[in-house]
């Protein structure tokens, strides 16, 4: 499935997306693919797939840590791509990775893979959309979305940028910093949306940071999406019931 038919299915029911970050690989490569079929079928409508890296430097400890323990169980992207490639999830799936990983697997072979499996978008945090033009290029050329980042310090020319460049959705970063679950979210993040929201006819959706139903209640009118991750893998972590926390979360979309 493809991300503008589930922004499209959604709108339709006046839903916002709920797109939820699990890390590959954690807290086993097993577990992995339950929390994968368990978060799908509680209601999430996208799921992004970290790609474990030995130096996340957009993320936080929760995330760092879920990304080495991945790699210590070998959440290698071909052990990762052949783990997923008999699911059937019924979402949009994405892969969310650095670009070290990406560029020693190999541009063209990795979006070709990631087609055969069902995963139709990507998003690479530290590739700036200047440098990505090879690979934009060659994922729209087989209908693989390019997602790019945008934060509250990015000026109205660098958003016009990067939301011409986004396919599926423009990830805004709600805050300046790492990611990782808050209480509060801190400065002014629906104006941040809503002057991303002006300059694209794009989804908008917003990450880092959210981690409670009434966060999405409070941003909902003011974005597409609603990303949540550290909180998602600190309930992994914890034993917490990750199908309850998803349908709470997916309830406040609505």
């Amino acid at each position: 499935m493809r991300i503008q038919e589930q922004f499209d299915a959604l709108r339709a029911k006046k839903e916002k997306a709920l797109i939820v970050y699990l890390t590959a690989g954690f807290p086993t490569l097993d577990g992995f693919i339950q929390s994968l079929k368990e978060t799908a079928e509680a209601g999430a409508d996208i799921i992004e797939i970290g790609i474990p890296f030995s130096d996340p430097i957009a993320d936080g400890p929760t995330i760092q840590t879920s990304s080495q323990i991945g790699l210590e169980n070998g959440a290698t992207l071909p052990v990762i791509l052949n783990a997923i490639r008999n699911l059937d999830l019924k979402v949009p799936l994405v892969f969310m990775s650095y670009f070290n990983p990406l560029l020693a697997y190999g541009q063209d072979k990795l979006l070709t893979d990631m087609t055969e499996v069902g995963v139709t978008g990507l998003i690479i945090p530290d590739l700036p959309v200047e440098e990505a033009e090879s690979w934009k290029a060659a994922a729209h050329s087989i209908n693989v979305d390019t997602i790019f980042l945008v934060t509250p310090n990015s000026s109205d020319d660098r958003i016009r940028l990067i939301a011409e460049a986004s396919t599926g959705f423009v990830y805004c970063v709600s805050l300046t910093g790492i990611t990782g679950a808050r209480t509060n979210l801190s400065g002014d993040v629906s104006g941040f949306l809503d002057r991303v929201k002006s300059h694209t006819k794009t989804p908008i959706a917003v990450g880092f940071g959210i981690s409670t139903p009434e966060h999405i209640l409070n941003l909902k009118d003011h974005a597409d999406g609603l990303i949540v991750g550290s909180r998602v893998i600190d309930a992994i972590r914890n034993g917490e019931d990750l199908g309850k926390l998803i349908r709470e979360l997916k309830d406040a979309t609505r």
